[in-house]
């Protein structure tokens, strides 16, 4: 079993930049892949960013070039790194393995970005 709990959200102004990290308990977190999702209210959960257990990245389109997923196994957490943010940015951020596992999933960290 493993708990996800992310925290670093907030409010910012546009190409302001935010850290979101997840904390995870487990010890099977190394031998996950994990992402970032994120969540606007009316739509579906998306993939935004995704790191293997070597450090190998993948990026949705709309996070390339701003965005960057990286991970400590040796602290059991994972981070992304929000830079240029833009209002469409604004969602709840969550954390969790690739693919998501259903009772893996936190509370989210909420992400408000605007003048």
């Amino acid at each position: 079993q493993v708990q996800l709990v992310e925290s670093g959200g907030g409010f910012v102004q546009p190409g302001g930049s935010l850290r979101l990290s997840c904390s995870a308990s487990g010890s099977i977190f190394k031998s996950l892949r994990m992402a970032w999702y994120r969540q606007v209210p009316g739509k579906e959960r998306d993939l935004g960013a995704a790191i293997t257990q070597g450090g190998s990245t993948y990026y949705a389109a709309a996070m390339k070039g701003r965005f960057t997923i990286s991970r400590e196994n040796a602290e059991n957490a994972v981070y992304l790194q929000m830079n240029s943010l833009q209002p469409e940015d604004t969602a709840v951020y969550y954390c969790n393995a690739l693919p998501p596992m259903l009772n893996f999933w936190g509370q989210g960290t909420q992400v408000n970005v605007s003048y």
